[in-house]
C-alpha cells in the first residue's frame, strides 16, 4: 500500500525555499520517491489552505518515514521550517472496500 508525504504550506521566503527544493530533490529520489503534486496557485474552494500543496508518493508509509526521518533530509529540513509556515504529514493510500 503506497504512502504519501502530503505538505500544506505558504512560502515565506523563495529564495530560501528554494535551497529547500534543490538539496532534497534527490533524497526523494535516493527514497524512490516520486513527487505527484507540487502546486503554489491553488484555486481554494473551502476552508483556508495554505499556500501550496506538496504531494510524494512513496513504496509504502514505512519508506515515506524513513525519507522523512533520514539523515539526507533532517540535515535539509531547516531550509523549509525556515521559510515556510505549515504543516507535513504522512498518509497511506485509500484502498475502497470490496463488496
Amino acid at each position: 500500500m503506497r504512502g504519501y508525504l502530503v505538505a500544506n504550506y505558504t512560502i515565506n521566503n523563495p529564495e530560501t525555499y528554494q535551497k529547500y527544493v534543490e538539496a532534497v530533490m534527490p533524497v526523494i529520489a535516493k527514497y524512490s520517491g516520486k513527487l505527484i503534486i507540487g502546486d503554489f496557485e491553488l484555486k481554494k474552494l473551502e476552508g483556508s489552505p495554505n499556500q501550496g500543496i506538496v504531494v510524494v508518493e512513496f513504496e509504502n508509509v514505512e519508506t515515506a518515514e524513513r525519507f522523512y526521518n533520514s539523515p539526507e533530509y533532517s540535515e535539509n529540513k531547516h531550509f523549509r521550517l525556515s521559510s515556510t509556515e505549515g504543516w507535513v504529514t504522512i498518509v497511506k493510500e485509500f484502498v475502497p472496500p470490496k463488496h
